[in-house]
């Protein structure tokens, strides 16, 4: 599917008016010695180019003889030998729009031209301190010339004023990609469902998501998966995949494919052995009756707040209906007494990144939900091995059930929906491999 590039850059240049707008490309990182981690375009740069090369610099300046202008690395065939094929400067005019085009060796004396006599320069400052030495020194440059007329930008401005709202509203070019990233990241899921023995590997259901992601076309994870089995769900970033699931455990999937730069975010949890235990399946009902409360709440005017209470009052209750914290559910709430079992926010925004841009707040008000927004619904409740104040046979549980859920005109669309979430779905699909 193509991605709306012109478009986009069409309407910041709206913005803009009298500024300049500047970003570079995401530099490329060392794993260890000479061996680079895999290269991903920053997000920014890329819902403007479509343009998936490190060093390389995009210039936005509406009303210039050339508005668009990339600078990036000119073709070599002796280093595309060894690293692959570079768009080059043809390249970039004929295949990703720009009006004008150069090698980067040439970004350095160029620049001061193309910011001249504009008020502000839009660009991230703080970053990268190499490019921030390359912008400070035309500024600078301009400055010393000011006698002959020119004029340096009298502010720099973090470019995410213009570009992250508007990522926050999705597109039906963005809602398609998420929609496929999902769909990849469900058949993934219910492969880990289908494959779950005792006595496997938490790194073997790791294995089974990652390769279900990449045959089915998503270059990439969105984030590193979370493989956590037994008292391991209880740790919210999980990052080791040693353990050993044992039979009667649960173990929390919490992981997600991306698909052309867009990211799902998917948690299920289920039992290694196929069938909940009784203490299991309470819990569960909590946890599960808790999203489908915060997800009621996703509707134009509500507010990520609004889902959290939602999802809040469901946990509280539950937690004093199964004895875990004494009454009322009301005391609960307000003191928060709940925060130990249930300690982190229920949403967070989706998108290019899994926890995507986008304001959670103007001017000392939450951020109204509107049509376009895509947020994770994502309670949980955890149970750590060594709490005494828990009764034993919940000790050791984590269980995080997380959708992805897109704010219509009406109401809301669960983007996941067809990933197996209740108990009996669960049960029939969990080693049936």
């Amino acid at each position: 599917m193509s991605m709306p590039f012109a478009e986009r850059r069409s309407l910041v240049k709206d913005e803009l008016k009298d500024a300049v707008l500047l970003m570079f490309a995401a530099p490329v990182s060392l794993r260890n010695n000479d061996v680079e981690y895999e290269y991903r375009q920053d997000s920014d740069f890329f819902y403007l180019t479509g343009l998936q090369e490190p060093m390389c610099a995009m210039v936005l300046a509406p009303g210039a003889e050339h508005e668009f202008s990339l600078f990036v690395r000119p073709r070599d065939p002796e280093r595309e030998t060894w690293d692959g094929h570079r768009v080059g400067v043809e390249g970039a005019l004929q295949l990703y729009g720009a009006d004008a085009a150069y090698p980067w060796d040439s970004f350095a004396s160029r620049l001061p031209d193309l910011i001249e006599n504009r008020g502000r320069l839009f660009y991230a400052i703080g970053r990268d301190s190499e490019n921030d030495r390359l912008v400070l020194q035309a500024i600078a440059g301009l400055r010393a010339a000011a006698r002959r007329g020119k004029r340096a930008p009298h502010s720099i401005v973090e470019p995410g004023l213009l570009l992250h709202e508007r990522r926050s509203r999705k597109s039906a070019e963005d809602v398609a990609a998420l929609c496929r990233a999902v769909e990849i990241t469900g058949a993934a899921h219910r492969a880990a469902m289908a494959g779950v023995r005792p006595d496997m590997g938490e790194h073997e259901i790791e294995g089974l998501l990652r390769f279900e992601f990449r045959r089915r076309g998503a270059r990439r994870c969105a984030y590193p998966p979370i493989v956590a089995s037994g008292p391991n769900g209880t740790i919210l970033h999980h990052k080791s995949d040693e353990r050993v699931m044992r039979a009667g455990e649960l173990v929390l999937v919490d992981a997600a494919a991306e698909f052309e730069y867009y990211a799902a975010d998917i948690t299920r949890t289920f039992p290694v052995s196929g069938r909940f235990t009784e203490e299991q399946r309470e819990l569960y009902s909590v946890v599960l009756s808790a999203q489908q409360a915060a997800i009621g709440a996703v509707r134009p005017g509500s507010t990520l707040a609004a889902v959290h209470n939602a999802a809040v009052e469901v946990i509280a209750r539950g937690l004093v209906e199964l004895g875990l914290l004494p009454g009322p559910v009301e005391d609960v709430v307000e003191q928060q007494s709940y925060k130990p079992y249930y300690m982190h926010q229920t949403s967070h925004w989706l998108g290019m990144d899994v926890h995507d841009v986008g304001p959670y707040s103007q001017n000392g008000a939450p951020v109204l939900l509107c049509e376009g927004h895509v947020l994770t619904v994502e309670p949980g409740l955890y149970f750590k091995s060594e709490d005494v104040t828990v009764p034993e046979r919940f000790r050791g549980t984590g269980i995080r059930i997380e959708d992805d859920v897109l704010v219509t005109e009406q109401g809301n669309k669960v983007l996941s929906s067809d990933i197996p979430k209740q108990i009996d779905e669960i049960e029939a699909l969990c080693g049936s491999g």
